[in-house]
C-alpha cells in the first residue's frame, strides 16, 4: 500500500512539474515574439536614422565648402 500512495505522490509531482514547464515554455515564446518585434522596430528606426544622416551627407556634399567658388560670401571691405 505505501507503494500506491508514492507512485500516487510521483504521479502528481510529474503532473505539475509538466504543467509548469508547459506554463514557462508558453511565457518564453511571448517573451521572444515580444524581443523580435521590439528588434525589428528598434532596427528600423536606426535604419530610418542613418538614411537620414546619409541624405544630410549628401546635402553638404552638394552645397561645397565656403571657400570654394569663385566669389566670396562676405563683400570685401
Amino acid at each position: 500500500m505505501p507503494y500506491l500512495i508514492s507512485g500516487l505522490v510521483g504521479a502528481a509531482g510529474a503532473v505539475v512539474l509538466l504543467s509548469v514547464l508547459v506554463w514557462l515554455a508558453g511565457a518564453a515564446r511571448r517573451l521572444a515574439g515580444t524581443v523580435h518585434c521590439g528588434r525589428a522596430r528598434w532596427a528600423e528606426g536606426t535604419g530610418l536614422l542613418a538614411t537620414r544622416i546619409a541624405a544630410l551627407r549628401v546635402q553638404l556634399a552638394r552645397r561645397g565648402h565656403p571657400n570654394e567658388g569663385s566669389s566670396p560670401s562676405t563683400p570685401a571691405a
